[in-house]
């Protein structure tokens, strides 16, 4: 039978059984927002950057506001600060230390004002905002094949979640952390980091100028899609530890910018480590130079 064919009640009764009834409100903003990632990335240089930035100033503010340290107006300040300056050192100046430099004094400063117990948390969370924004920028740069890894950090990431929703919702089946984050389900972890896996493997194959050999960037994939679902359990922890039920309201239907990134914060810093890990002798680092 069509979904048309459903009258209203028994379309209500499917929506709560599959727990769909957010679907809409969470498709129209990630369509906003994925429209957004794409128009940066199409633009490169400093629209990229800039975008990545604004998304790293709205996670370090959302991790100093959750953690309900002392001084948190200091601690976004200086923060934000260091931000802004290591994406013009990294990016403009082609100072890397500087700007890391930067993140690490920024995050010793955060230490300090938040006190204790809030040290080691208002430190982490500076270089949480801090690692989205240098692993997009070193991802985009020409050494990891430039747009291509962005492009598929971007295939692995939105696959893995899609699927691992919808995976999750319509086959259910055993929890994968329950204590953690209830709704997740093995079904949708497993369905989620295979078709991530697979849609980045095509787009880094099929990329202009750069044709990966499939098999082992799907293998990468599968690794990148699974460090993705454990940097999404690591945030829900993290809520659940705080007690708070999301991050923010900033983006309606996923509730803010680190409930949404969670997972491409992690898959983004393990792709950089990764491509770092795996440079040729003599050469620059590269996601894909390998085996």
């Amino acid at each position: 039978m069509d979904n048309a064919d459903i009258p209203p009640a028994s379309k209500q009764g499917l929506m709560a059984r599959h727990h769909l009834g957010d679907l809409w409100l969470r498709a129209f903003s990630s369509l906003i927002l994925v429209a957004a990632a794409v128009f940066s990335l199409v633009m490169g240089g400093a629209v990229f950057v800039f975008f990545w930035l604004v998304a790293a100033l709205a996670v370090h503010w959302e991790w100093q506001r959750l953690i309900g340290a002392p001084l948190p107006w200091a601690r976004l300040f200086v923060g934000g600060v260091a931000l802004c300056l290591s994406a013009a050192l990294y990016y403009r100046f082609a100072q890397h230390e500087a700007a890391y430099l930067a993140l690490l004094l920024a995050a010793g400063f955060c230490a300090w004002a938040a006190g204790a117990p809030y040290r080691v948390w208002a430190a982490a969370g500076v270089f949480y905002a801090g690692g989205l924004l240098m692993a997009t920028i070193s991802l985009r740069g020409e050494a990891f094949f430039g747009p291509c890894a962005i492009g598929w950090l971007f295939a692995v990431v939105w696959g893995t979640d899609v699927f691992a929703y919808f995976g999750g919702r319509l086959i259910g089946g055993r929890k994968l952390c329950p204590s953690i984050s209830p709704g997740k389900t093995w079904s949708g972890f497993l369905v989620g980091v295979f078709c991530g896996a697979v849609m980045g493997a095509i787009t880094a194959h099929w990329w202009p100028d750069v044709n990966a050999r499939i098999l082992p960037v799907f293998l990468l994939g599968l690794a990148a899609g699974a460090v993705a679902q454990g940097g999404d359990l690591l945030e829900s922890w993290i809520k659940r530890h705080f007690h708070v039920k999301d991050s923010s309201g900033l983006i309606p239907g996923h509730g803010g910018f680190m409930d949404r990134l969670d997972g491409f914060i992690a898959a983004a810093i393990f792709a950089a480590l990764f491509g770092l890990a795996h440079a040729k002798p003599g050469a620059a680092a590269g996601l894909f130079f390998w085996p």
